[in-house]
């Protein structure tokens, strides 16, 4: 209840970007190969940029 106001942080942000990037590149799959492989591509160097955040803090 408390939490309700709570703004997220940067890395909080990210990682949500990163689960949506991840489930459009799983849906494009079957259907269109390169925009999925793009997808991928897109959430792999958000993953990285997540990982520099967390060890800088």
């Amino acid at each position: 209840m408390f939490g309700l106001f709570k703004k997220k942080s940067a890395v909080e942000k990210l990682q949500e970007k990163y689960k949506k990037l991840m489930e459009e590149a799983y849906k494009l799959q079957s259907i269109n190969r390169a925009d999925s492989d793009t997808k991928y591509k897109e959430a792999d160097d958000l993953l990285k940029k997540i990982t520099e955040l967390q060890a800088n803090s």
